[in-house]
């Protein structure tokens, strides 16, 4: 039996593997998961509680994520930024959430980004990507996602200013004890500093095409 494909797509936040997950799935008929979104969704519903996630379990919250939560549009905001990394440190919630990304891509094969696909998640994933880029370029990015405004008198300082709670958010991921965000042995990195959105697509695609030829030949 044919084994699905499976590509696991991880890095930090606002490196650019979400729109690059979703364009590779779309490129390769794939099932696409931001599986970021769940530990958000998470987080947003603790917020929402009244519940600081550094000081609660979170959880009873995880077990009642539904989809619904996933298209929520206040999810991708400093606040939640914080409350998202310290429910994805807390082990029950990674349990309870595994199983949902695994059965995700079984059947269908799939696109997965987030922190830990490569590393926990699929660990034998057909292909890896580890997704970088200066937090200087990401937070210039975040910055267009949330005040798309040119004309902002201190957008040189907000910009700044995301760039070091991007820098706190990958050191609080980076030492975690459980599935700390960390490039696969195996993953292939792309710094899309300097690359558009088409050009780390047209990478992608040729990592993942040699990728298959190499195991049909192999």
């Amino acid at each position: 039996m044919k084994k699905a494909l499976v590509i696991a797509i991880d890095g930090p936040a606002a490196a650019g593997k979400g729109t690059l997950a979703r364009r590779l799935a779309a490129a390769l008929d794939l099932p696409y998961l931001d599986t970021g979104l769940l530990y958000r969704a998470v987080g947003r519903r603790m917020v929402d509680a009244g519940l600081d996630p550094a000081t609660h379990p979170a959880d009873e919250q995880a077990r009642r994520i539904m989809l619904a939560d996933l298209e929520r549009d206040d999810l991708r905001v400093p606040e939640i930024d914080r409350a998202a990394s310290l429910v994805a440190a807390q082990k029950a919630v990674r349990a309870i959430l595994v199983d949902t990304q695994r059965n995700f891509a079984v059947a269908r094969g799939g696109v997965l980004d987030g922190r830990d696909i490569g590393t926990v998640i699929f660990p034998d994933a057909t292909v890896k990507l580890f997704i970088t880029a200066s937090a200087e370029a990401r937070a210039r990015r975040r910055w267009e996602q949330m005040a798309p405004d040119p004309d902002v008198p201190d957008r040189a300082a907000r910009i700044a200013e995301v760039a070091a709670q991007l820098q706190a958010r990958d050191d609080a991921d980076a030492s975690r004890a459980v599935a700390p965000l960390r490039a696969a042995d195996d993953a292939v990195w792309i710094d899309t500093d300097d690359m558009t959105a088409d050009e780390v697509l047209d990478e992608a695609l040729r990592i993942v095409r040699r990728r298959t030829e190499d195991l049909k030949t192999g």
